[in-house]
């Protein structure tokens, strides 16, 4: 089980992620089991998400930041 209260890294997660699917995918877990596991996808999913989010988001302000210097795209 993945403790999403604790700092994790992207790759911690997204690897975490590959393990619920492919446990998922070998349908050999009992209902709840396999439940419980979507559950903690769907939270791990949505943690990666949230990480992409900001890491777009702050591409984007870089991007800006960057557009604003006179030259800078001539560097």
């Amino acid at each position: 089980m993945t403790n999403l209260s604790e700092p994790q890294t992207y790759e911690t997660l997204y690897a975490r992620m590959q393990a619920i699917v492919a446990q998922l995918e070998a349908g050999e877990l009992p209902l709840e089991a396999a439940l419980a596991l979507y559950e903690e996808g769907v939270a791990v999913a949505a943690a990666c998400q949230h990480m992409l989010d900001a890491a777009e988001l702050r591409i984007q302000e870089l991007q800006t930041g960057i557009g604003r210097r006179p030259g800078a795209w001539e560097e």
